[in-house]
């Protein structure tokens, strides 16, 4: 561990990694080595790393060595119970820790048959013991209830199996993950998608302001924009609101505003403990602007994005399912690449269930469940194609969309790219691994499913089809591989494109383009 350390220690200028330093360099020194042996003479020292029931991890001079507990002998305070219960400890969000998977390990264990027992055992740690009288199967789930940061932290400390976030993984903490054998925590495999949320902005109900460009959103939280009336209200200054910085909602706020920009925010920003604090606060003053969840402001006003052209986007299941709506934020469940207990892996496959996604909108989440949306749903999409075609798009183009489109049904499945990249969002890569199973569990059995791309506006419109067309041909490779190299025979995957004919944002903005350059998939209902 002392090569971690050392990587933590050169990255202290970020508080994330002045955390995760002190946290992971501070259990290497109190850790209680065990010793374990076996017939032959075979002996070995090492600190355990974790015990799924059945193989034994250590951190050994040699690095991390896994063993079959049944097979030696062990001996120190660390050594597990054989015959306890094998534990998977979730670190992070308390968003997802308090609200969500709680309800899902619920309604797992009415799935699966098991008694469930909950324990609190202190003011950010909780437990739920799932066993079966029956068969002996059995698996305890240890919660930390933290930040997304202190997550990751707990991770690299081999201190947690499995992060909760509600953010994206840092560079520098992939980096790190990768040092410690813990693989690629980014990869589709390992960054579970559990549901999305929204990041609304949030004003009071007395503020006349009621809807914002995204742009001057991100110039309100630099500094730039000081006052309401350059938002076209009366003449106060902007209080700004943000949870603290180590919350993963502000995290996620940043990243997705200024990640791109490099900008920096303005120092001049009341930081809160919790969102509710934020919303109380926000609530009670004309001149504040917050951010909070989509259905978390309480008492307080969200505001609708509203772009230079007059498009609007508001967080609701369909634009946050799409992606269509900015500031779509996906919850991550962050998996290392080692083994799990059995009833751990049951878990999380059952999570892609029809029955888990059913608890995932109870719980007031968006799901990623199938829905489809009919072309009739769609006017005002098909409206602001015929409002922005010019010479470029000529009405046989509109024609040809409206043939191929208008006996079909749009899935809520969308892929999009990172900016500046040929990467596909995390999102997106999880939709890559969604579509795959749909189509292998025979979904769309005897269908054909069109991949259907769209750019922005810029540059000729003939070279914008076909770079459109060039990124479905890109994800309908992608799904492709997911599938084993092998479509099913009786599935047919075609694509096509229309370049910027159909925006669903402006093209004067790079939000509006983000929104605009994206692959939808249609399908006969």
């Amino acid at each position: 561990m002392t090569r971690v350390c050392e990587r933590f220690l050169r990255l202290i200028q970020n508080g994330a990694a002045i955390f995760a330093a002190l946290f992971i360099c501070a259990t290497t020194v109190w850790a209680d080595p065990v010793m374990i042996s076996a017939d032959g003479g075979f002996e070995l020292s090492g600190d355990v790393l974790g015990f799924d029931g059945t193989y034994l991890r250590l951190e050994t001079e040699h690095g991390e060595v896994t063993v079959d507990f049944a097979r030696v002998t062990c001996a120190g305070a660390d050594c597990p119970d054989p015959d306890g219960l094998p534990v998977l400890r979730l670190s992070g969000s308390t968003r997802i820790a308090e609200i969500l998977l709680p309800a899902l390990i619920e309604g797992f264990a009415r799935n699966e048959r098991l008694l469930i027992q909950r324990h609190e055992i202190d003011a950010s740690h909780f437990a739920y013991d799932l066993t079966d009288s029956d068969t002996d199967i059995a698996a305890k789930f240890l919660f930390r209830s933290t930040t997304t940061n202190e997550g990751f932290a707990d991770l690299l400390a081999h201190e947690a199996d499995i992060v909760m976030a509600i953010r994206e993984i840092r560079d520098q903490e992939a980096d790190l993950a990768r040092e410690v054998g813990l693989g690629t925590l980014g990869s589709a495999r390992q960054a579970r998608i559990l549901a999305m949320d929204g990041i609304v902005p949030i004003t009071s109900l007395s503020q006349p302001v009621t809807s914002i460009d995204p742009e001057d959103l991100a110039r309100v939280f630099t500094g730039e924009i000081t006052r309401w009336s350059e938002l076209g209200g009366v003449d106060l200054p902007i209080k700004l609101h943000l949870p603290d910085a180590q919350n993963g909602l502000a995290q996620g706020f940043e990243d997705l505003v200024f990640r791109s920009t490099g900008a920096e925010m303005t120092t001049d920003i009341q930081r809160h403990n919790s969102v509710q604090t934020l919303v109380d606060a926000v609530s009670r003053d004309v001149r504040a602007l917050g951010i909070a969840h989509s259905k978390a402001f309480g008492s307080s006003s969200p505001m609708a994005l509203v772009g230079e052209c007059g498009r609007q986007s508001t967080p609701s299941r369909v634009t946050l399912m799409t992606g269509d709506y900015p500031l779509t934020q996906p919850l991550f469940l962050y998996l290392p690449a080692r083994r799990l207990p059995p009833m751990a892996t049951r878990f999380l496959a059952w999570l892609r269930s029809a029955d888990a996604q059913l608890i995932i909108r109870r719980a007031g989440f968006v799901d990623q469940g199938h829905m489809t949306i009919p072309i009739d749903a769609q006017g005002a999409r098909f409206a602001a194609a015929i409002e922005t075609a010019g010479p470029d798009i000529p009405l046989t183009e509109l024609q040809r969309m409206v043939r191929l489109l208008g006996p079909r049904e749009r899935v809520a499945t969308t892929f999009r790219f990172e900016v500046g990249s040929t990467r596909l969002t995390a999102l997106s890569r999880s939709n890559v691994q969604l579509l795959a199973k749909a189509i292998r569990d025979g979904e769309y059995e005897d269908q054909e499913l069109i991949f259907v791309g769209f750019s922005d506006g810029r540059g000729p419109a003939a070279a914008n089809r076909d770079l459109s067309s060039a990124r479905a041909d890109a994800v309908r490779r992608e799904v492709i591989a997911a599938l084993g190299d092998h479509i099913p025979l009786n599935v047919e995957l075609g694509t096509d494109a229309f370049g910027e004919a159909m925006p669903m944002g402006c093209d004067t903005s790079e939000w509006g383009r983000q929104m605009n350059r994206r692959v939808e998939l249609w399908v006969e209902p």
